[in-house]
């Protein structure tokens, strides 16, 4: 069942002030970064000073998910709204073909949403949502500036030999015949800042989607972790995280700089739970979650989730709220004083940045057919996630369990039959993503 929004355009504009200029809307995304990662989410051993003062700064939220377990699935939730019962891509491949699934023409994004509001848009560093040709590249997607990784294979190479700029493929000289002068992370730092400088005196939407700290990993240099006793992919990770923090103060040292930190609402989130390329014991990368990327226990959808306005949000706050990454695009839209699609499956959060209860929602809901069809819902604080291949529910109850150690599907039957009725309704058949997996094959994570 597709859900309404709990906060209207009209008033949205009048918890951030009649009259006021729309916010700008900046939404950093980094890729595999564990809950855990982030100094403001516990994290000891790796430096983010300058996201832990996004957090000081403004709103933590502390039961957030990611759109989907992996890359591609999760990215299109946020970018359309929906949750993966409805969304066009579901896992990073085709079932049916193995091949990419890209966004189709009749898809609203939030990027063309906020476009038609009046906003600039643009975005920098991984797509992930159409190839070179189709409807689902960025520009034919709401987005007027585009540079980056269309393929998301592709963006494992920091230092590639060629991006994309718009729709039109820019070779990289710098990284030609095995050289390594120009850092992919480094060049969507530097695309961010000329956007944000190019548009600065009016409202403007930029997804600034970090291909760091994915693997493969690869840094400039290992910095301050160069002689930590671990091990090296640990230490490259560590830089990885840390460069870019780097990225993301100088951003918001240039936002401070054009006097735009009052009027700019910035995000940053991960596009799933903690990869498998660094050491997750060392640094506590799940935040002693269940599970990792690509499972569907909270290690592998929970995320870090942090919102700062000096516009309207109380600095140095936190949030239980549980949102997802589909609740984005309705929120933007709120921001910026505009109404949301009806049919989508996110709501707007915007009551909960600004310090207001939330409705209660009825479920938040994600599948996926990586290793076999499988579904997740949490309802409340119930979270029930269904096993097609063995026909199993398993049910934890998150306020006491958030490790998902204790199965109480059997001790708890009428909540069970409820998360049962919804795995049932919340889905719609979507050819390339059957429930019968046609293929005996396991789908990369990448």
């Amino acid at each position: 069942m597709r859900r309404r929004e709990f906060l209207t355009a009209a008033a949205a504009a009048s918890a951030l002030g009649q009259g006021r200029r729309p916010p700008n809307i900046l939404f950093i995304l980094a890729d595999d970064l564990g809950h855990g990662d982030l100094g403001c989410y516990g994290q000891s051993k790796i430096r983010t000073p300058n996201i832990d003062r996004l957090a000081n700064e403004g709103l933590k939220f502390t039961q957030a998910y990611a759109g989907h377990a992996v890359c591609a699935p999760s990215r299109c939730c946020l970018m359309t709204g929906m949750h993966t019962g409805h969304a066009t891509i579901r896992n990073n491949h085709s079932q049916l073909t193995r091949g990419r699934v890209p966004l189709r023409a009749e898809d609203l994004t939030v990027a063309a949403l906020l476009k038609k509001a009046g906003y600039a848009t643009g975005a920098a560093g991984k797509w992930g949502l159409g190839e070179p040709g189709t409807a689902g590249v960025p520009n034919r997607q709401g987005f007027d500036e585009w540079f980056g990784f269309l393929n998301q294979d592709h963006a494992e190479d920091y230092y590639t030999d060629h991006l994309w700029r718009n729709q039109t493929k820019v070779t990289l000289q710098g990284n030609l015949n095995g050289e390594k002068r120009q850092y992919t992370t480094d060049l969507f730092t530097e695309d961010a800042l000329r956007f944000i400088r190019k548009h600065k005196d009016y409202p403007f939407f930029f997804y600034l989607a970090y291909t760091a700290p994915h693997a493969e990993l690869m840094v400039p240099s290992l910095g301050e972790y160069a002689n930590e006793p671990w091990t090296e992919n640990d230490r490259k990770y560590a830089a990885m995280v840390s460069h870019m923090d780097d990225g993301v103060g100088r951003v918001m040292a240039l936002l401070k700089q054009l006097k735009l930190d009052q009027d700019t609402v910035v995000f940053f989130s991960s596009d799933n739970g903690a990869g498998h390329a660094a050491g997750i014991p060392n640094f506590g990368s799940t935040s002693g979650f269940r599970g990792r990327k690509g499972d569907l226990y909270e290690g592998g959808i929970r995320v870090p989730m942090i919102v700062r306005y000096r516009g309207g949000i109380a600095p140095g706050t936190s949030s239980p709220q549980p949102s997802a990454f589909w609740d984005f695009l309705p929120t933007a839209a709120a921001l910026a004083g505009v109404d949301a699609p009806a049919a989508i499956d996110g709501v707007s959060i915007t009551p909960a940045l600004f310090g207001r209860p939330m409705p209660t929602r009825d479920y938040l809901y994600w599948e996926t057919n990586r290793t076999g069809f499988q579904q997740a819902v949490r309802m409340g604080d119930w979270k029930a996630i269904h096993h097609h291949s063995n026909g199993r529910i398993e049910l934890f109850n998150l306020a006491e369990d958030e490790g998902e150690t204790r199965d109480l599907a059997s001790e708890n039957s009428r909540i069970t039959a409820r998360a049962r009725e919804i795995f049932a309704v919340a889905r719609t058949d979507n050819p390339d993503y059957p429930i019968v997996r046609p293929m005996k094959r396991t789908d990369p994570l990448r």
